[in-house]
């Protein structure tokens, strides 16, 4: 049985899961260098899951220098098929308020310097993208809102920003004409490589204030925003547990078989190299092509 079925990310405020039974922390090794930080991994609500803080314990990493690809493949490593991700995020809507959630269901790429694929190196693939977020799962975690007292408005959609510097106002205001609802730095790429894992995802978008656009955004205080970061990350680790406990037991989704037909190079031509770094995302796809 592998270790771990459910993989949470903690974002900014969100460092570790209270709740937590049966503890230990575990350093993988990926193709694709270390991640973040060790994962956490214990029981929670019954159920077996890794935790892993994003930016590392104490908040060392920028999102431009985050290993998602790391990320992903150690949580793919542990046994995980469902990732629950949590982010800070500001608003770009009137609507989405400080302590709402918002779950959302597309996403917008404004990111410039990043790897956001396993493929490559001799092999080709492309997977459907056009509904980056696992429905399935976002019906359990809106469930699991609502179970919490917390308000989480589903549906929207996230623009990924490369950061770290905040948004300027012309820019901001871009990206509410374009219907943007929250901002952040580091969702998308983990959506695109849990897609590509077959790897079931969800973002909960903590919204910690407005973004630039907003008239009182310069009368925020840096400690109204850190009382509001303490308060979500509370009621995100309330929401986990209820999402881990309201999660069902197999899945009905299409994430699992997202590779079926995205795979594009001849079997023969995949380097060897590449191969045996990819295996455990390729090896039930080139084993059947290949005999």
């Amino acid at each position: 049985m592998p270790p771990a079925e459910i993989g949470i990310i903690g974002g900014s405020g969100l460092y570790s899961m209270p709740g937590l039974s049966d503890v230990r922390e575990v350093k993988q090794q990926t193709p694709f260098g270390d991640p973040s930080d060790p994962y956490v991994l214990g029981t929670l609500e019954g159920r077996k899951v890794a935790f892993l803080a994003r930016h590392g314990r104490g908040h060392r990493i920028l999102p431009t220098e985050l290993n998602f690809r790391a990320n992903i493949y150690g949580f793919k490593q542990l046994g995980v098929e469902r990732i629950v991700s949590v982010s800070a995020v500001g608003s770009l809507k009137d609507e989405h308020r400080p302590l709402d959630f918002v779950i959302p269901d597309q996403f917008f790429d404004r990111t410039r310097h990043r790897v956001d694929t396993f493929f490559g190196e001799g092999i080709v693939a492309h997977i459907a993208f056009a509904d980056p977020v696992c429905p399935e799962l976002a019906h359990v975690v809106e469930g699991a809102c609502k179970k919490s007292g917390v308000t989480g408005e589903r549906g929207g959609t996230y623009l990924c920003m490369e950061g770290p510097q905040f948004s300027t106002k012309a820019e901001s205001n871009v990206y509410r004409s374009w219907g943007m609802d929250v901002i952040g730095m580091t969702n998308l790429q983990e959506a695109k490589l849990a897609r590509e894992a077959e790897i079931c995802y969800v973002t909960v978008a903590m919204v910690t204030d407005y973004d630039c656009w907003h008239p009182h955004h310069d009368s925020v205080t840096v400690d109204q925003v850190v009382a509001v970061l303490l308060k979500n990350a509370d009621n995100a680790a309330t929401v986990v547990r209820n999402t881990v406990s309201s999660m069902p037991t197999k899945r009905n989704c299409k994430c699992g078989a997202a590779l079926a037909h995205a795979i594009l190079t001849d079997r023969t031509k995949i380097p060897a190299a590449t191969r045996e770094k990819l295996k455990l995302i390729l090896d039930k796809y080139l084993e059947t092509k290949t005999t």
